[in-house]
């Protein structure tokens, strides 16, 4: 029987709750937006009157020397409204305006960035794709693999996402560190563009 992903009801972590990545010393990261989708969030967001802030997130090529910057940007990162890097600036929190599944409204949904269509999918393999295991959803029906979940429609995010970031192999990546964090980090957080090593997954 096809079984199909629905958001758990009441729920908006996805477009709460930040994480530090690819560790904590990186900072929390923001919501992934490609180029092509930087100025459009920028346009929304004057439109609405919201204040919002946009990182670099993955670069490319550059000298390999300290206080080095890549080229080029791949990819930036739309960052939460709050110190801590938590709560997307387009979800409205405090309205009485619910989505369909009764979490809180996001104000832009039909005009998202490609990483918001994509969620819960995290990854696209030849065998086994793969889930966010933080998702609610996945965790109540202990679901980590796409299986026959109906995400064609994130399937196709993903992919778009993939193309647009597709770099020449041995080609020198660079991660940018937020500084954004809990305030008990304190100072502990840097900030600037930081050389990392290929492992395939630094588009996450």
């Amino acid at each position: 029987m096809l079984k199909e992903f629905r958001c758990v009801e009441g729920c908006s972590d996805c477009c709460i709750n930040r994480e530090y990545f690819p560790s904590k010393a990186f900072g929390k990261i923001g919501v992934l937006l490609l180029p092509k989708e930087k100025e459009m969030i920028e346009q929304l967001a004057e439109t609405r009157g919201i204040k919002i802030k946009i990182l670099p997130r993955i670069g490319v090529g550059g000298a390999s020397d300290h206080g080095a910057s890549p080229e080029s940007i791949l990819v930036y990162q739309l960052m939460g409204k709050e110190r801590d890097g938590n709560v997307c600036p387009f979800l409205e929190t405090n309205g009485s305006e619910r989505s369909p599944h009764g979490g809180a409204r996001c104000t832009i949904y039909d005009q998202r960035p490609a990483a918001c269509k994509a969620y819960p999918l995290v990854s696209i393999d030849p065998i086994i794709s793969t889930l966010d295991s933080k998702c609610s959803y996945c965790v109540s029906t202990k679901e980590n693999m796409v299986c026959n979940l109906g995400l064609s429609t994130e399937m196709k995010a993903l992919n778009e996402i993939m193309h647009s970031t597709c770099t020449d192999e041995g080609a020198q990546l660079w991660r940018y560190a937020t500084n954004v964090g809990d305030p008990s980090d304190g100072k502990m957080l840097p900030q600037g563009w930081i050389k990392v090593p290929a492992t395939g997954k630094e588009l996450e």
